[in-house]
């Protein structure tokens, strides 16, 4: 159903939503290309950083080229393979970007709290089975809620009030057990949102214990400002996902609650590239560097 009926609006979505999706890749991209040129990158938390990066392109790219092309063909519709498929990549990409976060903190526990050992714990093995882990746990939740879909025996002719395949609203439109349905749901929001969440608080809860030890204030501000970044980009994503939830819960407006979807769909993944490379002296350099070498 899109973001708004009103044939005038149609334009400046168009131009909105195309320029937010080019600066998102252009942005993305850019950090990409700058850690994997950089040799002085070539480090754990830029290997997590480049993969969320990645993460976000995938995020992005699932649902807005679609909604630009039904902007500019003024058609709507999706065929049902299409819709599971946006919904499965959907999810993938989502749960890339929750299990990132969590890894990426954990990254940064051991790099504070246990600095002399922290070239043995995150070793490049190591960094790469995270990364592993993380793809294969967000492909098997993808699957799952994908598998939930197929037994639907309703699914025809039905209007979605967003702009994209929203799995939770693919889900409503079930006519098979809902008590085994609500049951993966929990499940699914456990796996992707409290324990991620809570792997977390409890890195950053550590980290601040051992700042707060610290004697010497340079060594404060570099702990700060390596865990400043990700922490914005933590509460970006998970207050933008937590809003959307709780003004899906207020608001009896379909309408409203795909506008509030936009956020963290689009907005987060374009911000990202921002909050890193603005606050990381590092990632600005490797990235003149690279300008540099193209231009």
């Amino acid at each position: 159903m899109g973001l708004s009926d009103d044939p005038e609006l149609q334009p400046f979505l168009f131009g909105l939503f195309l320029s937010m999706y080019l600066v998102t890749m252009l942005g993305n991209l850019l950090i990409i290309l700058a850690v994997s040129s950089d040799p002085h990158l070539h480090t754990p938390m830029y290997f997590f950083l480049s993969n969320l990066s990645l993460a976000d392109i995938g995020f992005i790219s699932t649902t807005v080229p679609k909604m630009i092309v039904n902007i500019q063909s003024h058609s709507r519709v999706i065929s049902y393979a299409g819709c599971l498929t946006q919904m499965s990549i959907f999810i993938l990409f989502g749960g890339m970007d929750c299990m990132l976060l969590s890894v990426m903190a954990y990254d940064r526990f051991v790099a504070i709290c246990h600095p002399l050992h922290y070239q043995v714990i995150m070793n490049p093995c190591t960094c790469c089975k995270l990364i592993s882990v993380s793809f294969f746990v967000s492909l098997l939740n993808s699957q799952v809620q994908n598998m939930i879909v197929l037994q639907l025996t309703c699914f025809k002719d039905v209007k979605i009030s967003n702009f994209f395949c929203d799995p939770s609203q693919l889900l409503n439109f079930t006519c098979s057990d809902m008590l085994k349905n609500n049951i993966v749901m929990y499940f699914v929001g456990a796996i992707f949102g409290f324990i991620p969440f809570s792997g977390i608080f409890f890195s950053y809860c550590k980290i601040l214990s051992s700042i707060l030890r610290a004697h010497s204030s340079g060594r404060k501000y570099k702990a700060f400002s390596t865990c400043g970044s990700h922490l914005a980009v933590v509460c970006l994503f998970y207050g933008t996902g937590l809003g959307v939830c709780l003004s899906s819960a207020i608001s009896q407006s379909p309408r409203k609650d795909a506008v509030a979807s936009v956020v963290y769909t689009v907005v987060t993944p374009m911000l990202n590239p921002f909050i890193y490379s603005l606050r990381n002296q590092d990632i600005k350099r490797a990235m003149w560097r690279f300008l540099r070498k193209i231009i």
